[in-house]
């Protein structure tokens, strides 16, 4: 990482961009140069990147001229639209859209469970969803020990999944009720303050929705194991930063809970906080602007047999989008693979 690399971020107002361009300067990534690109409107805002003021560039289809590397957060179709270019120019994108998470010529990664898997890119690498890279850097050590089976898990997903206009959303209706003043919605189909969206993403086959059909398929994906029965609830809660998940495993072998705890324990990206006695688990507050991924309340499901039972919690920002992102950068650079 000797040299400095061309790096455009692509979406780089969205809340997603923005935390790409802070975790690019907290981990010393080696930028020459950053372009930050995004829609029209937001052309000419101006962003901090150490102790450089940049400003923010119209995407275009001559935006990515001598970029080597493209992280993009801007939506499936910008994605779909511009990653082509950007791959036609030399640059190697990293998308953190749906576009092209199920392409199988695409590669779909977290690199704390399958990096080799980078050396296989055509020019464009996929970033898993927020609550699919969470549970798999979880789930993907135990499943190494013993095979897991099944897994049902259900997610607790903050607003700052949907974008900055639903954390603006969850903060004017807290207040709006607070000051007794009608509530107002324009992001959700109701109100999201001191509420429950049992709802992410449009309803689609067997009425699970798009999210949950995500963690279905791109667990299966990245864990390479199609055969793992996997079923999803996933719930939008006024909560800004930090998804969480309840998690129920069934494994093939039994896993002895104090083994469990030794196995999460030396994973790589992993915290494990779990001390019910004295009221410790993972927490969205604590977990927010952290870059690991928590878990809790581990026991054994006594309905099942081989069962076992977790809470999961990680800052759906970082290590849910933006921080996997430039760490696929990072393996890049590292293997000389872009």
């Amino acid at each position: 990482m000797s040299r400095g690399y061309n790096v455009a971020i692509v979406g780089a107002t969205g809340a997603v961009g923005e935390e790409m361009v802070k975790i690019l300067a907290e981990r010393d990534f080696p930028v020459r140069n950053l372009r930050l690109l995004a829609s029209e409107r937001s052309e000419g805002k101006k962003l901090r990147f150490n102790e450089e003021v940049l400003k923010v560039e119209k995407l275009s289809s001559s935006s990515f001229e001598g970029v080597e590397i493209s992280l993009f957060s801007a939506g499936a179709s910008i994605s779909r639209e511009f990653s082509p270019v950007a791959v036609s120019k030399g640059a190697v994108v990293i998308d953190n859209s749906s576009a092209f998470r199920m392409d199988g010529n695409v590669p779909l990664v977290v690199p704390e469970v399958n990096p080799e898997r980078l050396k296989t890119h055509k020019g464009i690498i996929a970033n898993p969803n927020c609550s699919t890279i969470q549970l798999v850097v979880v789930l993907n050590p135990l499943h190494k020990f013993t095979r897991i089976k099944r897994v049902i898990v259900s997610t607790y997903q903050a607003v700052s999944g949907t974008g900055r206009e639903a954390i603006e959303e969850l903060k004017r209706q807290v207040h709006q009720w607070i000051s007794g003043e009608k509530i107002t919605r324009q992001v959700y189909p109701y109100q999201i303050a001191f509420n429950l969206l049992p709802h992410i993403g449009e309803f689609s086959s067997y009425d699970y929705t798009e999210e949950e059909w995500k963690l279905v398929n791109e667990t299966r994906k990245i864990m390479e194991d199609e055969r793992i029965n996997i079923s999803a609830t996933c719930v939008r809660v006024p909560v800004f930063n930090s998804h969480s998940e309840a998690v129920t495993l069934e494994t093939e072998k039994k896993i002895e809970i104090e083994k469990l705890r030794e196995i999460l324990s030396n994973s790589p990206g992993v915290v494990v906080k779990d001390n019910p006695g004295d009221n410790v688990y993972p927490l969205p507050l604590m977990c927010a602007g952290r870059d690991e991924v928590f878990v809790g309340r581990i026991r054994e499901d006594i309905s099942i047999d081989r069962g076992i039972n977790l809470w999961i919690v990680a800052d759906n920002l970082r290590k849910g989008a933006a921080l996997n992102a430039v760490q696929i950068a990072e393996l890049l650079v590292e293997n000389a693979l872009v």
